[in-house]
């Protein structure tokens, strides 16, 4: 995952304390591009960095945040910033956007799928094997799939590295079967077996960090956005059609 500190931008009190106290250093910065120098202090990609709509005001995104920082070095702030003449949240969009370039990053071959022959949707499903919901959605999801929905399982353990739900997580990635290992976990039932090399547990609970997810199941649509918690079926569906039509559902 990317070596810079996902957690400046998880905890806005510290984004502010860190943000200015790195920027003061700027007028013996180099001429050259604005953005490196905000880029550089915060250790984040200079395509993170962004002029905003606002004169003199720049946005940095990563994963779910976004961080605003004037021109001249001395300010950094988060928040939510609209375009009142059309009601459009641009900072909403511009977190869709990170989340979406994040979730490029993971692949089939990091997720246990399970999808119909001709899938009309595509979810990413942050999940843990321990929690309620969880269960609940994957006991669902035949229907998910009949609906023409594509589940993306990620794993993402909340009680952290080290722990029962943690190697759970991993066990059941080293099994031949993952799909029933999940379905048999899920049940609350043992699942024999032990954990293995290489797992994408460590990665996927990192993405789902960097991404904000604020507890599970965390669905993500490849589009970037983000509908935490549990969705029924036909819910779900109708929440993908209005996203899909560009409307918030």
């Amino acid at each position: 995952m990317s070596r810079y500190p996902v957690r400046r931008f998880a905890a806005p009190f510290l984004v502010l304390g860190l943000a200015l106290a790195a920027l003061a250093a700027w007028a013996a910065e180099p001429a050259g591009d604005p953005r490196a120098p905000i880029a550089k202090k915060l250790e984040v990609p200079l395509e993170a960095v962004r002029p905003s709509v606002v004169p003199g005001l720049y946005e940095v995104a990563h994963g779910g945040e976004v961080l605003y920082v004037t021109g001249d070095g001395r300010y950094a702030f988060t928040g939510d910033l609209f375009e009142t003449d059309k009601g459009r949240n641009l900072t909403e969009a511009r977190r869709t956007e990170s989340r979406q370039a994040a979730l490029r990053t993971v692949t089939d071959d990091d997720a246990i799928v399970f999808s119909p022959k001709a899938p009309r949707y595509t979810i990413n499903v942050f999940t843990d094997v321990d929690c309620q919901y969880c269960r609940k959605l994957h006991s669902e999801i035949a229907e998910y799939n009949r609906l023409g929905i594509k589940v993306r399982y990620l794993f993402y353990p909340r009680s952290g590295p080290g722990t029962d739900s943690w190697r759970k997580a991993e066990v059941v990635w080293c099994s031949t079967n993952r799909q029933e290992a999940l379905t048999r976990a899920k049940l609350g039932n043992e699942v024999p077996g032990k954990g293995c090399k290489n797992t994408p547990v460590a990665r996927t609970y990192a993405l789902g960090q960097e991404l904000g997810i604020r507890g599970t199941p965390g669905i993500f649509t490849d589009r970037g956005d983000y509908l935490p918690g549990y969705y029924p079926p036909a819910e779900l569906v109708q929440k993908l059609k209005a996203l899909e039509g560009g409307g918030a559902g």
